[in-house]
């Protein structure tokens, strides 16, 4: 098995029988293998910086009804919060001026932050500096895509969440799956880099789902992709559901980069939720970026997607210098580029 398995680690297209093949490994020693190999084409593609990218999470106000996210219109007992545009620019300094040249303009999809000042909030961030702008506000309209790249925006995140349709519209009340890939395909098409991605362990989620969602990230020719365990949310349907393994989730992004190789890929906050060195595994299984959040007081504490998240109740600065102290700790360097899109050149 281990032979078949090495041959199969170093083949430079996988099938789908093949990924689903490697997401069902068991064996500790299986195991170490897929995330050395993965290791490996993430050395090769990607090297051994790690781009940060310092997030802002600007609104928990949102529109819809996801069965899964804290944040759902519904969840009458979370207090509601939207930053003014001034806190969101002052933010965008404090992160730039500690290094981090990318900068993720996050929320609910909240219609407050309409095409105006979403672009009024950009523009200013680009007259102080030149980080990547990413916006992660949901399916908004294509005119608002565009107003906000001529804007100045680089970047858009917008998970698929699953590749399933019909487990997509069981999760997603007022939406579908096809919409939502017409979205990510248009904003490529006008020059954003993309994001998207999806969680793993939802319920009634199987691994034929898992493959089939790597295979549409490379479908979707991605600059990122990231994959993170579902963590239950109090005041969703979904409250009393398992958690996601993290075991599962080493084993989607080990997998993800050795089909998608250049892409870059997270070791996401909600893997450090579950797992006290998820950060460290997720780098040593084929992870390049980390996503610090550096949303001030008191509103980091109000974005609860899901509970307990990993260092919401700690001062951002410090939980920041601490998460640097634990990537050099495993002997990578942190990166003070931009970290575009290794698709394209236009580092700088």
């Amino acid at each position: 098995m281990i032979m078949n398995l090495n041959q199969l680690l170093y083949k430079e297209e996988l099938t789908r029988d093949e990924i689903i093949f490697l997401l069902n490994l068991k064996d500790q020693e299986e195991l170490n293998l897929l995330y050395s190999r993965a290791d490996e084409v993430r050395s090769q593609y990607c090297g051994d910086e790690v781009h940060l990218r310092g997030i802002i999470d600007i609104s928990n106000f949102c529109e819809q009804n996801c069965v899964y996210c804290g944040l759902r219109q519904e969840n009458d007992a979370l207090p509601r919060f939207r930053m003014t545009p001034e806190e969101v620019i002052e933010t965008a300094r404090v992160i730039t001026n500690l290094g981090i040249f990318t900068i993720v303009i996050q929320s609910g999809e909240d219609a407050h932050f309409d095409t105006d000042i979403i672009s009024y909030i950009i523009y200013q961030i680009r007259q102080k500096s030149n980080a990547a702008i990413t916006l992660s506000l949901g399916e908004r309209t294509f005119d608002e895509y565009r107003a906000w790249k001529i804007a100045g925006a680089d970047r858009y995140l917008l998970k698929h969440e699953t590749a399933n349709p019909k487990l997509y519209e069981t999760y997603h009340f007022k939406q579908n799956l096809s919409e939502r890939l017409e979205h990510l395909k248009f904003l490529k098409s006008i020059g954003y880099q993309v994001g998207s991605g999806n969680l793993i362990g939802l319920p009634m989620q199987t691994v034929e789902d898992l493959a089939d969602d790597i295979l549409l990230c490379k479908s979707l020719d991605l600059d990122m992709a990231a994959f993170g365990p579902f963590i239950p949310s109090p005041q969703t349907p979904y409250q009393n559901k398992n958690i996601g393994e993290a075991e599962l989730t080493l084993k989607v992004t080990a997998v993800a980069r050795i089909v998608l190789k250049q892409v870059h890929i997270p070791a996401t906050t909600a893997l450090d939720t579950i797992d006290a060195l998820g950060r460290e595994k997720g780098l040593t299984a084929g992870a390049n970026v980390v996503m610090p959040d550096l949303t001030p007081f008191p509103y980091r504490e109000q974005y609860k997607i899901y509970p307990g998240k990993r260092g919401s109740t700690d001062d951002p600065l410090v939980s920041t210098e601490r998460l640097k102290k634990r990537i050099e700790a495993l002997g990578r360097k942190i990166s003070y580029k931009r970290g575009d899109s290794l698709k394209i050149d236009v580092q700088t």
